[in-house]
């Protein structure tokens, strides 16, 4: 009968090393390929998330309500005009923009085509509710005050003024671009956009 012969444990502990290591090498590879899959899956939640946080933000500065165009470009022209492709407004969609004058006021303004097909301006402010600084929102066929709710409807934008519709800012229609000049609304517009003269 042959008898066994026992394992030095110098190759015993050798195989168990040897094993361990394997294990370990193992181990670390599979952690490294979860981290670097998660690493891309994290940059890809935290841009989206940062996107929707600055669209918050942006929606939330600029007040707008649904049904609402905010934008706070100014149009293309020279300096003592605006103007803004008629094709632009086909939509029905109001379009709020801002101009900055150069002491430092921000004078708002809206652009709507109304249902009876007319491009119309306004300042975004009234004669009565201007101090609180809200202006408009549309809603269907009707641009609605922030601060009190009366509705005014699109036709009379531009038509009606005084109380609280709508300040009518002058425009004209020239080879296919709606021109709004800029001393009109500086001019015009200043008055419901200096909040120093609020009571």
């Amino acid at each position: 009968m042959d008898k066994e012969v026992p394992m030095s444990k110098k190759g015993s502990h050798k195989r168990a090393k040897s094993f361990e290591d394997r294990r370990a090498a193992k181990k670390a590879a599979v952690l490294r390929t979860e981290k670097k899959s998660r690493l891309p899956l994290i940059v890809i939640l935290a841009g989206a998330a940062l996107v929707v946080v600055i669209a918050l933000v942006s929606l939330t500065r600029m007040g707008s309500e649904p049904g609402t165009v905010t934008s706070s470009l100014q149009g293309r022209g020279s300096t003592d005009s605006v103007a803004f492709p008629v094709e632009r407004f086909r939509d029905g969609k109001a379009r709020h923009y801002e101009y900055k004058t150069d002491n430092g006021l921000t004078i708002k303004y809206f652009i709507i085509r109304s249902s009876d097909g007319v491009i119309r301006a306004a300042f975004d402010a009234c004669d009565v509710c201007w101090p609180a600084g809200k202006g408009y929102y549309q809603e269907g066929d009707f641009m609605v005050c922030r601060n009190c709710s009366r509705r005014f409807a699109s036709v009379l934008v531009n038509e009606v003024k005084g109380g609280c519709n709508p300040a009518p800012l002058t425009r004209h229609i020239v080879d296919g671009k709606l021109v709004i000049e800029v001393k009109d609304i500086v001019e015009e517009g200043g008055k419901y956009f200096d909040f120093s003269r609020r009571g």
